[in-house]
């Protein structure tokens, strides 16, 4: 059985859930070599890898949220703690968030699944006897989620967790526009206008946007807009939106896959909260009252934190492998 989630006393507050995590563990390390994967575009991926000494452990793939990579606080986390538990791990870093810019103007979207899919055949045709699983992180588990409703019964995933997905992306985009005086999405255009700038070349090639356009956007669903939707072949915002939730892919998964979700997540609507007659048979829901975006602390001493996502996520699948043994 998998446990509920009970916030700490001292963070019940959904904005604390979702920013304190981040100043906890700035100096959080993790042991990982980083490699290259040509893409058939003619694009690459890097790859960050923590492998433990088993050639033969099964392998778990880490996909980060928006404008996330390596250094992100909950890809560590888990990367180490799915390490300590016997598995392999890599992290997929998403087009354009590695350290060198991607050689095409596209970029990453929250319903873009082609990588993945050629990442997973890839690691299915290098280990093919191991079993797969992968966890998505916010933007990176509605892109997983929306994988297993496309693939169905052919995901070649053992098991996937799914954390504090965007399912609706439309209703979330209108949150985050609004949520904490506008402090959510400061900091996420910030980063995400840094991120296309030093691309700004290739993305020329494409589409007519200029430095001074750049810098002029000031919210997401314009970014989405003007850039998201343009540079991936979407008429506009709301199509985008409309095409890449993952939503309405949850009732064809057909892989073991747990989601986790908390309803006063600050960076999404409740449109986006998943229920029972939302999912398929082979989905199991972990929706909490608290947990901020991305949290999930829980604990009773502030000076010994304990990361939830970190013992559930590791336990569903060793639940799994287990299953798998007999």
């Amino acid at each position: 059985m998998l446990p509920e989630f009970k916030p700490a006393w001292w963070m019940r507050n959904r904005h604390l859930q979702t920013i304190m995590p981040r100043f906890f563990r700035p100096f959080h390390k993790t042991r990982y070599n980083l490699s290259t994967l040509n893409t058939p575009d003619g694009d690459f991926l890097e790859l960050a890898w923590a492998q433990p000494h088993n050639d033969q452990a099964p392998l778990a793939i880490v996909l980060h949220g928006l404008e996330g990579n390596i250094n992100s606080f909950y890809a560590k986390g888990m990367m180490k703690k799915l390490k300590q538990q016997g598995f392999a791990v890599v992290l997929m870093h998403f087009r354009n968030c590695s350290r060198e810019v991607n050689r095409l103007a596209r970029a990453y979207h929250s319903g873009e699944t082609e990588d993945l899919r050629f990442f997973i055949n890839y690691l299915k045709g290098k280990f093919p006897s191991r079993p797969l699983f992968a966890v998505g992180f916010s933007l990176g588990g509605n892109v997983l989620a929306k994988y297993l409703g496309e693939q169905g019964k052919s995901s070649h995933l053992t098991g996937a967790a799914v954390v504090s997905a965007p399912f609706d992306l439309s209703a979330s985009c209108e949150i985050i526009r609004k949520s904490l005086c506008k402090i959510y999405q400061k900091y996420l255009l910030d980063r995400m206008k840094k991120s296309m700038q030093r691309k700004l070349p290739q993305i020329q090639q494409q589409i007519n946007l200029t430095p001074e356009k750049l810098k002029s956007i000031n919210n997401l669903w314009q970014f989405d807009d003007m850039l998201t939707a343009p540079l991936h072949g979407f008429s506009g915002a709301e199509d985008y939106y409309q095409q890449a939730s993952a939503k309405p892919y949850l009732k064809t998964i057909a892989t073991p896959t747990l989601i986790v979700h908390a309803k006063d997540d600050p960076m999404l609507s409740v449109k986006a909260v998943p229920n029972g007659t939302d999912v398929s048979d082979y989905v199991t829901l972990r929706v909490s009252d608290k947990g901020g975006h991305v949290g999930f602390i829980s604990g009773n001493n502030p000076f010994k934190p304990v990361y939830w996502l970190e013992h559930i996520v590791p336990s569903y699948f060793t639940q799994i492998v287990k299953k798998e043994q007999l």
